[in-house]
């Protein structure tokens, strides 16, 4: 039995992990990678196959054996995502959300969504940690080890910086 969890993973941090684990216990986890196009923006600062590698690299290193990650572009258009995803994934029982957009599309596509448990949001949450990067914060013990090492290994902070430029984290969205 397979269960989504979508998430743009920008980047994936421990909370994500903590939703891994949970899934991993009645299920084989089918990671989404969301917005696979998009790269080298404040919002989404790293490419979809680098994302692959933050996910793969993490899960490996925890005992996580037996995942499958898919990187989807987005369609933009609300009416068919849940289809498009559904042509690109295994099949799968549930989704793990706690996205209302998300949980609303899948819900009336008739699947079963099940909340992940909670985790400290405002302290695991991509914007956050990009916004600790750019300043200079401390953000390395939010991601698993190997994440941090990919991420020390392409300079994404530097990139973030890079696309930031003088005036700093003015994150859209």
């Amino acid at each position: 039995m397979h269960a989504l969890f979508i998430g743009r993973f920008q980047p994936f941090h421990l909370g994500h992990l903590k939703v891994v684990r949970e899934i991993s216990k009645e299920f084989e986890p089918v990671i989404v990678i969301g917005s696979a196009e998009v790269s080298h923006t404040l919002k989404d600062p790293f490419t979809a196959g680098e994302r692959y590698l933050m996910i793969s690299r993490a899960l490996r290193t925890e005992g996580i054996k037996d995942f499958s990650i898919i990187p989807i572009r987005n369609v933009n258009r609300y009416g068919i995502w849940v289809s498009h995803i559904r042509t690109l994934v295994p099949p799968f029982d549930a989704v793990f959300t706690n996205n209302p957009l998300t949980v609303r599309l899948f819900s009336e596509a008739g699947y079963t969504i099940r909340s992940p448990v909670e985790y400290s949001r405002g302290k695991y949450c991509g914007r956050h940690i990009r916004k600790q990067m750019l300043e200079g914060g401390e953000w390395r013990h939010l991601l698993p080890e190997a994440v941090a090492g990919i991420i020390e290994e392409f300079n994404g902070v530097e990139r973030l910086r890079d696309i930031a430029g003088p005036d700093g984290f003015q994150e859209e969205g």
